[in-house]
């Protein structure tokens, strides 16, 4: 284990806690938490097929969560955010690298790499391209249990999801 790994291994051991807590509901397991001032300010794990809705990934639950934490704290989020730090499992999808860039959030810390939807770098670079419409790019730091994160996927994927919906065939195709 490199040195610069150390202080991220335990947040990330939570952030897979919280992934397997998805999967344990049927959710694809992806967990995250968010660290402000060395604690655990809010969690978040995918819940997309609890409320089919397909924006209720990790993070934006977390960010949610999070906003929520300023409001009963009484800090300004803009200013939360800039000085936290999101570990997710998985890395961020598109949609997640977007909304975290826009927030404001400077690190990013995640597990396995996102090959189909990825935002930190696997399809597109949202945390690090130049679009200032989007704010101040984020520093990622990958790979941190990543093996855990991709056990835990192989884990949901080996079995089939209840809540997807039945595929359709075009009339006169084999199947």
């Amino acid at each position: 284990m490199e040195d610069a790994e150390k202080p991220h291994r335990n947040w990330m051991k939570k952030a897979l806690d919280s992934a397997t807590a998805a999967l344990n509901r049927g959710e694809v397991p992806v967990g995250c938490l968010l660290i402000y001032d060395n604690k655990v300010i809010a969690t978040g794990n995918n819940r997309v097929n609890e409320t089919m809705n397909a924006t209720r990934h990790a993070e934006s639950i977390a960010i949610e969560g999070a906003l929520q934490w300023c409001r009963e704290n009484c800090l300004a989020s803009e200013d939360v955010f800039k000085e936290t730090t999101l570990y997710v499992t998985v890395e961020p999808c598109i949609m997640c690298a977007s909304a975290l860039r826009m927030i404001g959030v400077p690190l990013v810390v995640y597990g396995c790499a996102n090959e189909r939807f990825g935002g930190c770098g696997s399809v597109i670079c949202i945390h690090s391209d130049n679009i200032p419409s989007l704010g101040k790019p984020f520093q990622c730091i990958p790979g941190i249990y990543k093996k855990k994160a991709i056990q835990l996927l192989k884990n949901f994927y080996k079995g089939q999801n209840p809540n997807a919906p039945n595929p359709k065939v075009k009339p006169g195709k084999d199947t």
